[in-house]
């Protein structure tokens, strides 16, 4: 066999682990079906603006190991991320916080905010909850539910609020304090120049095919390597032989705009339910609205975000992780536990939702068992 290693997919999860390889003094090659590398954290440089081409992505982590890492291919800029959100025409800060308080309730101190959503979660008499809807209710009251939730959330996941698992919505912070940092990681920003050049420094010294589809010529593939890690769809590499695991997928429209700044900052979120997007990305606040060398950006690029049901054919982006498809998933896993010669990670691999940071540390902990 020509290669120790086939890594299939050159994301995130596959140039971490051929970059340790190929370290390791092992024989790698990666295989993409995209014609680029660095699979959805792409970037591509538009009028001088790296354009997230599948929606916005911001590294964040409190993982030291995974900073120290990550900064031996990129250097990171100093950008926090602070969306807002538009409810037909009013502005309010994300994540909660006194800013949205205040805009929602008129209220000022941290005590008046506190009594507000108190009140408005008795009168719910939620105590046990159930669902999406009743865990937003009971951590931020019906107003910010029903204006900053309901809409976006319906929109972003394709169901009613009252059939989603109520763990999705923990994860949006809400704070008594002004602080209008999202993440309040540790360790924060973009990589200068976009992630496809670092991706590609992942990668230097690694031979890539791109343009090549593994589930098309597999055994012609896997003949060429001793292992296989796999990054794709997990149900795909089984032929859907259990069903289809389900997905939420996103279709972006991007326009280059001839004005300088089109809404003020990177992200704003549209969480009332007629809008048909859910966010419009404008993507040169990434980098503070300068080019390389520092100058202002004349221009501007924007995307807006449609979310939908995963078909054949789309991207899929966010696993439905669901009691029906985590069952159908552990009949996968399974069946993967059985493939000797494969290991399976990543987002698609594992059909499970995660941030960049995991995905890293998930491919070096893999790393260290298989190369040691």
């Amino acid at each position: 066999m020509k290669y120790d290693y086939l890594i299939v997919g050159a994301g995130l999860y596959g140039a971490v682990f051929a970059q340790q390889a190929k370290q390791a003094g092992k024989r790698v090659l990666v295989i993409d079906k995209r014609s680029h590398a660095a699979g959805n954290v792409y970037t591509k440089n538009v009028e001088g603006i790296q354009v997230h081409q599948y929606g916005a992505h911001i590294f964040h982590t409190n993982l030291t190991r995974v900073w120290e890492y990550v900064n031996q291919f990129a250097c990171f800029n100093r950008f926090t991320n602070s969306p807002v959100a538009n409810y037909k025409g009013e502005l309010y800060s994300l994540p909660f916080n006194m800013y949205t308080f205040n805009k929602m309730w008129g209220v000022v101190t941290p005590a008046q905010a506190e009594a507000r959503i108190e009140e408005q979660r008795k009168a719910a008499g939620i105590t046990n909850p159930r669902n999406l809807e009743e865990q937003a209710i009971s951590l931020v009251g019906i107003d910010i539910y029903e204006k900053l939730i309901k809409g976006y959330t319906e929109k972003q996941w394709g169901r009613p609020c009252d059939q989603l698992p109520a763990f999705i919505i923990k994860r949006l912070p809400v704070r008594l304090t002004f602080d209008n940092n999202y993440f309040n990681a540790l360790y924060q920003g973009i990589p200068v120049g976009g992630y496809t050049r670092m991706v590609e420094n992942m990668l230097e010294g690694v031979e890539v095919r791109l343009e090549t589809d593994y589930l098309k010529q597999k055994d012609a593939l896997d003949a060429l390597a001793e292992r296989v890690i796999y990054t794709g769809p997990v149900d795909a590499y089984f032929g859907y032989s259990l069903g289809a695991l389900e997905y939420r997928s996103v279709r972006f429209e991007t326009e280059v705009l001839d004005q300088p700044n089109f809404q003020g900052n990177a992200a704003v979120n549209y969480t009332d339910a007629e809008t048909p997007w859910t966010r419009i990305i404008e993507h040169k606040w990434f980098e503070f609205g300068k080019d390389q060398e520092g100058n202002e950006i004349p221009g501007t690029v924007i995307s807006r975000e449609y979310s939908s049901e995963w078909k054949p054919g789309d991207e899929p982006y966010y696993p439905v992780n669901d009691e029906k498809n985590g069952k159908r998933y552990q009949e996968y896993k399974a069946l993967a536990e059985r493939e000797k010669k494969v290991v399976f990670g990543g987002r698609l691999g594992e059909y499970k939702y995660y941030d960049m940071d995991a995905v890293i540390a998930s491919a070096l902990d893999m790393a260290a068992r298989e190369l040691s």
